[in-house]
């Protein structure tokens, strides 16, 4: 197990480069199973959980070739249907969570797939009703084992048949793992309430360059025309928008002047606008982001004065993967504000670490956290501490950074799952974090 030692009050400045995104390559990696022919995706975030499924797709028979630094080639040619039956798949795939949106695609092109419970963070409830219920809609037949721990499903003789659904939940990645099944389905598919984050949009519209027939993308109403056959395609991944808002909280923060560049500002949505109610200021130029050094910011309050609330919405509203970092900046902000976690009843419970530190948090519930911000008059104070998940994790690296003294962070390799070689690009820019494994 790695820890990292960081010393805080480092200031950095200096301009860095987001990685692609996490979580749209989960999706865009499984895809590369519809089709037979050459699929080569660019900017691939060099992390654990991507590196995994990469492995884990090479396993089931895909040819892969790095050709280039983050550009891979994929050609599921001679795919193993029947190693997503086996225990090495089970143990394998429960580690990921993104594992499981190669049911969709699996179902789609060989008619059918099996997945065990996925793993991933453990930040609360993360059921797969959403995935399983619209598997079935297409005419899917579900069969879990007896103790629950693989999800088994079968496209009927014939295939898979397009149909109307309304989906509970706008899921991210039930969206994804609904449309690439029914991308080849027959007929028409019509999902509403779908998902339509940009990184949902980027897998649509990569699918549409295989050959699909998609209407409505960017909207959460997705119209599909099923095709017989999909072909290959190349695809270049957008920046991660959860690393562009870590590093502008990182850097009003630890007061550094630092720009981001390439973030694909269009695709950032409201996060830009949540960082300015936080009082957090910065220049777009072009494609980058300018933060100046921060001697301070104020958090706004709501026209009625009434306490500043954050919280998390499906897209165009907030990621509920930055309210981390929203929380742990306002720790040093001036003012107060609710951060209001509603999708992850436990991605709340490691602000015991930051008041060990000397942060100002009441947790009201599993949901809810009031934060008093100390406007850099009081520092936090250099602890030991476990990373709980991605985003936690970071949000505490953040904390140690712009804390008084040494902190040591714990169990990195789950930031490490997230982040590209964080410390190493941090670093570069002045900050002093040691990585002992």
């Amino acid at each position: 197990m790695a820890t990292f030692e960081v010393l805080g009050g480092c200031p950095m400045k200096g301009e860095i480069t987001p990685q692609g995104a996490k979580n749209e390559a989960l999706q865009i990696l499984c895809a590369v199973l519809l089709t037979p022919e050459k699929v080569t995706i660019h900017n691939i975030p060099d992390i654990v959980d991507v590196m995994q499924l990469i492995e884990l797709l090479g396993k089931m028979g895909v040819e892969t070739e790095k050709v280039g630094e983050g550009s891979y080639s994929f050609r599921a040619v001679d795919v193993d249907v029947d190693y997503m039956f086996s225990p090495e798949f089970s143990r394998a795939a429960s580690r990921l969570r993104g594992s499981v949106m190669m049911l969709g695609p699996m179902l789609a092109r060989f008619g059918r797939a099996a997945m065990p419970k996925p793993g991933g963070d453990k930040i609360g409830r993360r059921r797969l009703d959403t995935h399983i219920i619209g598997f079935q809609n297409l005419g899917a037949r579900y069969e879990p084992n007896e103790d629950n721990s693989l999800n088994v499903l079968a496209a009927p003789d014939g295939g898979l048949q397009g149909g109307y659904m309304l989906l509970d939940e706008a899921s991210v990645t039930g969206t994804a793992n609904i449309v690439m099944a029914a991308v080849m389905a027959r007929g028409k598919t019509v999902i509403y309430n779908a998902a339509c984050e940009p990184y949902l949009q980027q897998l649509c519209k990569m699918l549409v360059r295989m050959g699909a027939n998609i209407t409505g993308i960017a909207s959460n109403l997705l119209t599909i025309e099923g095709v017989d056959y999909l072909g290959g395609t190349t695809h270049t991944m957008l920046p991660d928008m959860i690393e562009v808002g870590s590093f502008i909280g990182m850097a009003a923060m630890t007061r550094s002047e630092i720009t981001i560049k390439d973030v694909s500002f269009d695709n950032l949505g409201i996060i830009p606008t949540q960082f300015n109610r936080m009082g957090i200021h910065f220049e777009q130029r072009g494609d980058d982001i300018y933060i100046p050094c921060h001697d301070n910011y104020e958090i706004e309050s709501f026209l009625d004065g009434s306490i500043m609330t954050i919280a998390d919405a499906p897209w165009p509203g907030l990621t509920p993967d930055l309210l981390s970092v929203f929380l742990v900046v306002a720790t040093q902000a001036k003012g107060s504000v609710l951060i209001h976690q509603k999708m992850f009843e436990s991605r709340l419970f490691f602000v015991d670490k930051l008041i060990d530190m000397g942060a100002q948090i009441i947790l009201c519930d599993p949901h809810r956290a009031t934060v008093i911000g100390h406007n850099h008059q009081v520092q936090l104070r250099g602890t030991r501490m476990t990373s709980p998940d991605i985003r936690a994790g970071v949000a505490l690296l953040i904390a140690a950074m712009s804390a008084q003294g040494r902190s040591v962070i714990q169990n990195v390799e789950q930031i490490d799952r997230g982040y590209q070689n964080i410390d190493g690009r941090l670093n570069a820019l002045g900050a002093n974090i040691k990585r002992i494994e």
